[in-house]
């Protein structure tokens, strides 16, 4: 069996400030650094092979702080990047809601019609999350692996194991920093075991 340990990265600057992030980035926040930290404790006595993260540095980082002093290999890898969401990054969510308000509505109520987005369509983003999953999954089939992504590269690639279309991709359960889903993987069989759980924000 071979079983996937997908987290998000902890809290940043810009997730404080209300800012789309994206492929660009900014630094964790203090409560960011000690959601990692939480999440290793949890993990502490949990065997992982191997660890691919997006190579932005909140990610990156978060994978480094859940490992600790573990001496396992982080492979970063382009695919577990955020959604791209162009001229979109850095800027507020209020600000792109008022200057941007129809796009804002369908991208969050209606992904799977969203049309001249000025970054990367929502059909994209999980074509790029199941590839790297699915390359993830038979490179290393066996093993415990850990994935460091973003709210959205996350959400893409759960969806995949839970069958849902694009157009419920960004219903019910939100992925918060650092919280924790699990899924063993039997050949072609997925079996979703936890979805984004935070129960080491109490650690």
């Amino acid at each position: 069996m071979t079983r996937l340990y997908l987290t998000r990265h902890g809290e940043t600057e810009w997730n404080i400030e209300g800012r789309m992030q994206g492929s660009k980035d900014s630094p964790l926040t203090e409560l960011g650094i000690r959601q990692a930290m939480q999440l290793g404790k949890r993990l502490k006595d949990t065997k992982i092979d191997v660890v691919y993260s997006s190579p932005s540095g909140r990610a990156y980082n978060t994978a480094k702080l859940i490992l600790g002093d573990r001496k396992v290999n982080i492979i970063p890898m382009e695919e577990l990047m955020e959604m791209n969401f162009g001229i979109w990054e850095g800027m507020t969510f209020d600000v792109i809601r008022k200057e941007y308000k129809e796009q804002y509505d369908t991208f969050w109520n209606t992904p799977h019609l969203l049309k001249d987005f000025p970054g990367e369509s929502f059909e994209q983003l999980k074509l790029r999350g199941v590839s790297a999953v699915n390359k993830i999954i038979s490179e290393n089939e066996g093993k415990d692996i850990l994935i460091v992504g973003h709210a959205l590269i996350v959400k893409a690639i759960m969806s995949h194991f839970e069958n849902l279309p694009t157009e419920k991709l960004l219903d019910d359960r939100f992925i918060q920093p650092t919280s924790l889903s699990v899924v063993e993987v039997e050949q072609d069989r997925y079996e979703i075991v936890k979805y984004a759980d935070t129960a080491h924000y109490d650690i």
